[in-house]
């Protein structure tokens, strides 16, 4: 059955469940778009021979946000949205919308809090030309370490609230599930959760604003992040730092911006001395690159960030911004 296939079908299962009536149409619709995209997911990880996960059910209880594709909403002065089927919400501006508008999609928190998302059309904003250039090299003991030797300290949001979760988690285990007192505490869990994921997700914002300003040549690492936390020792840590979120967020912000993006091979770049191109074994517990040929010694991740920066620009074309003395 096809995702055209099941949008045909809503007008026979409006007239048996007569309780869909009071959804919108396009809210309908654009759950068929979600199976559909789910199914797809599905069998391309089948195909690429990863872990596929089938798609599960998802009941009211689950089923956290709904999306208006393309009309059914409408914003007032006052601020207020109206949704159809459901009427006018008051809602708190946390930055004006620039554009046009094309979806608006209501989302429900873990804690139960309720917000509005709008997908906008927009124009570009690039920023002037520059001819900067930086690798930047990820890691754990320092968050990420730029081609000009500048070093992002590691955060750890997690780890600094790990020992609070934890200790609500314990509590949490020790109440009857369904019980009042047991719904508290996974709010609880979850208002932890989510402070965290805040704070996260708005250092990665202001770092990778700061970067796409600065930069007009931004070359990283193409890493496996999910590959690289199947090491059970560092899984924690590498999730904690979320390289993938950091990397997304430069791509867009650097695209919209004008500025070149480049991912590079990961493979060699903390083997290979950035000087004189020779390769040896580095284990992870060395933190300073010494090289046996031309007696290069260098901060691991500063070496990393050279090679880094040298194959982003080899690989378009584009030469060295200056030499290294």
């Amino acid at each position: 059955l096809t995702c055209y296939g099941q949008i045909t079908t809503f007008s026979i299962l409006k007239e048996e469940h007569p309780s869909l009536a009071i959804v919108h149409s396009q809210v309908l619709q654009n759950v068929a778009v979600r199976i559909d995209l789910a199914f797809k997911a599905f069998f391309r990880r089948c195909k690429a021979g990863e872990k596929p996960g089938f798609p599960r059910f998802r009941g009211k209880d689950r089923y956290d946000s709904f999306t208006f594709p393309q009309s059914g909403f409408s914003i007032t002065h006052d601020d207020r949205v109206t949704l159809s089927k459901i009427g006018s919400v008051k809602m708190v501006y946390h930055r004006p919308l620039k554009g046009k508008i094309k979806t608006c999609t209501v989302q429900r928190s873990s804690t139960g809090k309720w917000y509005v998302c709008f997908s906008v059309e927009c124009e570009p904003q690039r920023l002037p030309e520059i001819a900067t250039q930086v690798g930047i090299d990820v890691g754990l003991k320092t968050f990420a370490t730029l081609s000009n030797a500048e070093e992002i300290p590691n955060p750890r949001f997690f780890r600094k609230e790990e020992k609070a979760l934890v200790r609500v988690q314990r509590t949490h285990s020790k109440l009857a599930k369904g019980t009042p007192e047991s719904r508290k505490h996974r709010k609880v869990i979850a208002r932890v959760h989510e402070r965290i994921a805040f704070r996260r997700d708005n250092f990665t914002h202001q770092e990778s604003r700061q970067i796409v300003d600065r930069f007009g040549v931004i070359c990283v690492e193409d890493l496996q992040v999910n590959r690289m936390a199947h090491n059970h020792c560092l899984a924690k840590s590498i999730h904690d730092a979320s390289w993938t979120g950091f990397f997304e967020k430069l791509s867009s912000k650097a695209e919209e911006a004008g500025r070149q993006f480049i991912k590079v091979n990961p493979t060699y770049t903390s083997q290979d001395c950035s000087r004189c191109h020779h390769r040896h074994k580095m284990p992870l517990r060395e933190r300073v690159y010494h090289c046996p040929c031309c007696l290069l010694v260098l901060d691991r991740d500063l070496n990393a960030a050279y090679n880094i920066k040298a194959l982003g620009l080899q690989s378009v074309g584009l030469p060295l911004e200056a030499p290294r003395l």
